[in-house]
């Protein structure tokens, strides 16, 4: 949608990328990145002015978006002279070579178009004008952010505001370099300066909000926004969105419910903002004050597939309400899959199981891949008849070339031979989807060797303000439905780990391992960096439930002297039961699985570390055991508590059904006996029988 005008920017054909954005800009008003760029083909044609009124009404959209604060930034940076084209500077240069505005402003102009080897050329033409100019500093310092190199972007950058205090075009950069290194207090204080001393600066209050609420301080940043309150053109539905999410953050329910609601109804109904509103009206009983709000915006929005699946939670699923409603949006919408699967589900949970299926046909007519509708016909042929499941299977994989529908396919496949029987087999489908997966997964850690002198604990005493968990299970384990009991609960679970947003510290390494083991550690240490990366990640004061991605009894050389108060929460079952359900239903980590031998082995070492920790006391841990309540989240949540001295937790809603029950390796003693031996030690280290 925007690459035609990036790509007309890139190639400097500003015109026809100033009219490919405003044409989209004018198709699609309330949309934040195409006011973006029509901002920066402005800035490139000359229209200083405009393009900042563009960014505005950006940020105004989207005010917690950094990279809209930061596109303001480049605007602002690239307007120095605002009544100058490209065209025009390089005349200005042409005529007089030692112009130095004009051979920053044309730097600064290639920087907001993205040209970063010309912006660089050009401000070192201006270097040789004015060789100590601080302004040089700010297109450095953004070269060097937007490569990635924050160390050289600070460095310049400070030096370049010892020179000139008083620079917002410095201080901006020095922001978003802050940002960028995850110093957020230090970001948020630098965005202050630039409004204490520049009121119409306002609209750096959005991402001053969402700074301080990246920090844990939400009552602090909503307040921030009340500022922004005092002017109606920038009391948009988006500033009352955000307001509201941080006001419900500081547990400020009854002033985050208007501003949600006022949000919403004024078009800014986004999924995040539907589900706090959702909780708040089933937690006061308002469903019907909600069915009011949602019913006025299908009127406006009858399309809108975030509504009418909001409009949906406020029934019960089955009843007669839900159906009417789903009925509805499909009457609205017939060819809208998302409308059909609603109706499906819907169908489903009322016991109709032959309206659901002809739904079911309805969605893979228009889509012949769709994993749920043909998951529900293979599902009820598997409960018939699994071998002829399995002919089905067979026969679709036959016909399909995208290699995602493939690894489903063998999934299914797998599952309709465990029912039939065919454990054999079902192993064989298993590892075939493992191997189409293995470009995208992970290779799980080299476990290290086992260690006989450990450094002495550190001392907890009464005083002793945290106590953080470690959170973690293996493959199989089932650790991720322990993680959502600590979330339907409210607690301080940190799961970025398993995302792409995941801290870069020692835990998130597989080097640390090595380096651990090795007494090679760089820097800090593993456990103040840890501890110096919470606030980016939104706990202040330490108290996190952090959950690891892996587990190696080389962090103990870390741990045991600088985290005595920390306790190891580790999620088992049978290790052999964890194997299988591994093979069949991946894990939440995504480790790669090479082959069934090589996976009982990393199994095993891994659990060895485990048994080593339990066996020798080695660091605070508590194990639960999900043995027979896989599948049950109040019982996982009542286990939970009695593992944790009786904290309470609430009950997360039941996850389906997927998965084996405790002790169905045992149909798998023959198909998988090298695997087994394999993991037998060490089941039996952990208590579980050896047969």
């Amino acid at each position: 949608m925007y690459d035609p005008i990036l790509n007309d920017l890139r190639r400097g054909a500003v015109a026809d990328a100033l009219a490919a954005a405003e044409a989209l800009a004018a198709e699609r008003p309330d949309d934040a990145q195409a006011l973006r760029w029509l901002s920066a083909a402005q800035l490139q044609s000359g229209q200083a002015e405009a393009a900042l009124a563009s960014i505005d009404r950006a940020i105004a959209l989207a005010p917690e978006d950094a990279e809209l604060h930061l596109a303001r930034a480049g605007v602002l940076v690239g307007s120095r002279k605002p009544d100058e084209a490209r065209a025009a500077l390089d005349q200005a240069t042409g005529l007089d070579p030692n112009q130095f505005g004009a051979y920053l402003s044309q730097a600064q102009l290639a920087l907001a178009r993205g040209d970063l080897e010309e912006a660089e050329r050009v401000n070192r033409l201006a270097e040789r004008v004015s060789p100590n100019h601080p302004q040089l500093a700010v297109v450095e310092g953004m070269v060097a952010l937007q490569r990635g190199e924050t160390d050289t972007a600070l460095k310049r950058v400070s030096q370049a505001i010892e020179a000139a205090p008083d620079d917002a075009q410095l201080r901006y950069v020095l922001g978003f370099i802050y940002m960028a290194k995850g110093h957020l207090a230090f970001a948020e204080q630098a965005f202050r300066a630039i409004v204490e001393k520049n009121p119409a600066a306002s609209s750096l209050w959005g991402l001053i909000a969402d700074l301080l609420g990246r920090q844990g301080r939400f009552d602090e940043a909503a307040d921030a926004l009340d500022t922004l309150f005092t002017d109606p053109a920038r009391t948009t539905p988006a500033l009352k969105r955000l307001a509201g999410r941080l006001r419900l953050r500081a547990g400020q329910l009854e002033q985050a419910q208007p501003l949600l609601e006022d949000a919403v109804g004024q078009g800014a109904h986004d999924r995040a903002s539907l589900s706090a509103l959702l909780q708040l009206w089933h937690a006061h009983g308002q469903q019907e004050q909600g069915r009011a709000l949602l019913e006025a915006c299908l009127a406006l929005n009858p399309r809108s597939a975030d509504l009418w699946l909001a409009r949906l939670a406020l029934e019960d699923m089955g009843s007669e309400a839900a159906l009417a409603v789903a009925a509805r949006w499909v009457h609205v919408a017939p060819e809208s899959v998302p409308a059909l699967e609603a109706q499906m589900a819907a169908l489903n949970h009322a016991g109709r199981a032959k309206d659901a299926d002809a739904i079911a046909d309805r969605i893979l007519a228009l889509v012949p891949g769709h994993s749920d509708a043909q998951a529900r016909k293979v599902n009820a042929l598997v409960e018939r008849d699994p071998a002829a499941a399995v002919a089905h299977v067979e026969n679709l994989l036959q016909q399909v070339k995208q290699e995602e529908i493939r690894q489903t396919l063998l999934g299914w496949l797998a599952l309709a031979q465990d029912r039939a029987g065919l454990r054999v087999e079902a192993v064989g489908s298993w590892l075939k989807r493992a191997e189409g997966y293995l470009p995208v997964n992970l290779p799980p850690h080299a476990p290290s060797a086992p260690v006989q002198a450990w450094p002495e604990r550190g001392a907890i005493t009464p005083e002793t303000p945290t106590r953080p968990l470690m959170l973690w299970g293996p493959p199989g384990s089932g650790v991720e439905r322990v993680a959502s009991v600590f979330v339907a609960s409210g607690a301080p679970l940190r799961n970025d780990r398993l995302s792409r947003r995941g801290p870069r510290d020692g835990f998130q390494r597989y080097g640390t391992v090595h380096e651990l083991a090795t007494g090679t550690q760089p820097g800090t240490g593993l456990v103040a960096d840890w501890r110096a990366a919470l606030p980016a990640r939104g706990i202040p004061d330490g108290n996190v439930i952090d959950w690891l991605v892996w587990w190696d009894n080389a962090l103990l050389h870390d741990l045991r002297p600088h985290l005595p108060e920390g306790r190891l929460l580790a999620v088992l079952r049978d290790p052999r039961d964890m194997l299988l359900e591994w093979l069949a239903f991946g894990s939440p980590a995504m480790y790669a699985i090479t082959s069934a031998d090589d996976a009982a082995a990393w199994l095993a070492a891994v659990l060895d570390h485990v048994a080593t920790v339990l066996e020798q006391d080695l660091y605070p841990a508590t194990v639960v055991r999900l043995d027979g309540i896989e599948r049950s989240p109040s019982k996982i949540a009542e286990v939970l508590s009695q593992a944790l001295g009786g904290a309470r937790f609430a009950v997360p809603q039941e996850q389906g059904s997927v998965g084996f029950p405790a002790g169905h390796w045992r149909q798998y003693a023959q198909a998988l006996a090298g695997p087994f031996a394999t993991l037998t030690p060490v089941a039996v280290r952990l208590g579980y029988p050896e047969a």
